[in-house]
């Protein structure tokens, strides 16, 4: 069976938006209130997308349990960036944080409560106030399923909005015509196999991370870099794939999340000694340190040889000390997580935690207002009709490493933004853009080429390949041998990802043809990443490399962090593989600069 170009079938829209997690229905939300013609496609039910995993809580500066204020929220975001995050974005999300956390609240999402009424809020690691000083509360939480809550609530607000769901439907490829704008996606109704053109005045990818492309993750199987996929073979550079977050506490050898919540409600990590090692490391946030700083600080112990178990190569969190009440009242998801999937009842012993990967700093470049943008001499330029919010975007607000919480928020400010900018600019009665007259060769070729292709390989072959080589060559610490034999690995892998073949050519729900386009997705995050890595010669957040380490009283180096060459963002071009740069924007919008210094805690 192949597919032919009058086996098509073509759907009218204003706004086609792939993705039904946390952005793409905070943004379905608006655009649907507004009165447009919106169409939602996922891969999976709505509340099943990868934000109902999300469980600590997301960050505003509410000041409901201690003092706080949008200015060292933002303080904070650039210091955990690394100063790579662009500094007049940060600002925008930093300042939007209240207003759409209580917007949330409005809807009914069942946020805990203080005694007075107010959101229960969380300490969270790299959150202070008074710009560094100490800890501060600021993690407003729903107990530990702080997305699961998010999600539904969402998602109930679409139903009453009336937003129209295309569920397990994978979109395949962006359609531009020949000025370059987008005017749709083709797409594949997994059920019955059959292929679509979805033609649309703006399409919003909102496809979520590719967290797949590492044997260790924390992400769902559905976390394939769909979006990055689609825009890297559309021509659109994809930026700063180098930084993925790896989070301290996923459970030892099932990577399932424990939140940092753990940490924020009191938790400690100790070596094998039974030492809370992290009071050496960051005297002042000890436990509470940004995330790349604890995962680095967890696998040096382990280096030490002073990791626990058998093998030594775990650490132990510790939360027994916080009473079976509160983590029962506080954390109800842990506990059932250390039962089922390691076998301890954290309220009586530790439980095993390594260093799992969680989360892409990097994605397509953005502005503000959710434009997905191309860079021109220097300077950004919009792609008519194209955005991109969440985790497959960036923006960027986390620049080198992402504070805890501030995923939930970047989905909420920026799914809004792009939902009140699409509205701001929707003419109606205008009539959608026709469709170029090679509208779908792409999406054909690629599907014919698997359907012809019976004696290739299998495609989860190739994926666990591609996975166990990224683990190796693109992990906690990084040396720049170690990243060039990856970058040739990767590349060696391409021609085999060419070469994957399906055994079964049936239609209705062939998940072994949804896998098979997924791989493909992923190469063109695993490639982006390694190739990003290598070419970056410095230590800045996630991304740390033995080689260019330095200590915090280096003269022009300090901590391994090269400002002079490398304060820019990278951008691969999947059509020649190759990397261009941009300058990160240190001005705010109305704050002031927050300058460079040594990141310390």
């Amino acid at each position: 069976m192949s597919y032919t170009k009058d086996q098509i079938s073509n759907r009218k829209f204003d706004v086609v938006i792939v993705g039904a997690g946390g952005s793409g229905m905070r943004a379905s939300l608006q655009l649907a209130r507004a009165g447009l013609n919106v169409a939602v496609l996922s891969k999976v039910f709505p509340t099943r997308s990868h934000t109902v995993a999300a469980q600590g809580g997301v960050s505003a500066s509410l000041g409901n349990m201690s003092d706080d204020s949008w200015e060292y929220h933002f303080y904070d975001t650039v210091k955990g960036s690394d100063w790579l995050g662009d500094q007049d974005a940060i600002e925008f999300m930093c300042r939007e944080a209240p207003k759409v956390v209580y917007d949330l609240e409005h809807m009914g999402m069942p946020f805990d409560r203080n005694p007075d009424g107010t959101i229960y809020q969380r300490p969270f690691g790299g959150h202070t106030a008074n710009f560094g000083e100490k800890p501060v509360q600021r993690a407003c939480a729903a107990a530990d399923r702080t997305g699961h809550a998010m999600l539904h609530t969402l998602y109930q607000a679409n139903v009453a909005a009336r937003t129209t769901f295309f569920v397990e439907w994978m979109a395949l490829d962006l359609i531009r015509n020949e000025a370059g704008d987008c005017v749709g996606v083709t797409a594949l109704e997994m059920e019955t196999g059959e292929l679509y053109t979805l033609q649309a005045k703006t399409v919003l990818l909102a496809t979520g991370g590719a967290g797949r492309i590492y044997q260790s993750s924390t992400n769902a199987f559905i976390n394939t870099g769909d979006g990055l996929g689609m825009a890297a073979r559309a021509g659109i550079a994809l930026q700063d794939m180098e930084f993925w977050q790896f989070h301290p506490t996923g459970v030892a050898g099932a990577g399932v999340l424990l939140t940092e919540g753990c940490r924020g409600e009191g938790a400690i990590l100790l070596n094998s000694n039974g030492e809370r090692f992290m009071e050496r490391y960051a005297p002042t946030l000890k436990d509470l340190a940004p995330r790349d700083f604890v995962s680095r600080c967890m696998g040096q112990e382990i280096l030490e040889g002073r990791g626990c178990g058998p093998n030594k190569d775990y650490i132990h969190m510790k939360l027994d000390h916080l009473g079976a009440d509160t983590i029962h009242k506080r954390l109800p998801s842990v506990y059932e997580i250390g039962v089922n999937f390691a076998n301890v009842d954290v309220t009586r012993e530790p439980i095993p935690v390594v260093p799992t990967i969680h989360y892409q700093m990097g994605g397509i470049p953005t502005n503000i207002n959710g434009q997905v943008v191309h860079t021109v001499n220097g300077e950004d330029r919009p792609v008519n009709g194209l955005y991109a919010v969440g985790e497959c975007s960036c923006v960027s607000v986390h620049g080198a490493n992402r504070l805890g919480t501030n995923s939930l928020l970047d989905l909420l400010v920026f799914g809004k933004a792009a939902g009140d900018h699409i509205i701001a600019n929707n003419k109606p009665g205008t009539p959608v853009q026709d469709l170029p007259a090679n509208a779908t060769d792409l999406t054909l070729a690629r599907l014919n080429r698997l359907e012809s292709a019976q004696s290739g390989e299998y495609a989860q072959d190739v994926a666990n390949d591609m996975r166990a080589i990224m683990q190796a060559h693109a992990g906690v610490f990084r040396s720049q041998e170690v990243m060039n034999e990856g970058v040739k690995k990767i590349a060696e892998l391409r021609a085999r990802v060419a070469n994957i073949g399906l055994q079964d050519n049936s239609k209705v729900f062939n998940t072994a043809r949804i896998e098979a386009l997924e791989v493909e997705n992923l190469m063109e995050a695993a490639q982006a990443t390694i190739e990003s890595a290598a070419a970056r010669q410095e230590c800045r957040g996630a991304h740390l490399v033995r080689d260019y380490e330095h200590d915090v009283t280096h003269p022009t180096c300090p901590l391994g962090r090269n400002d002079a060459e490398w304060m820019k963002h990278t951008l691969w071009h999947s059509a020649d593989n190759s990397l261009t740069y941009k300058p990160v924007r240190m001005k705010p919008l109305t704050a002031e600069t927050v300058p460079p210094k040594p990141r310390t805690f």
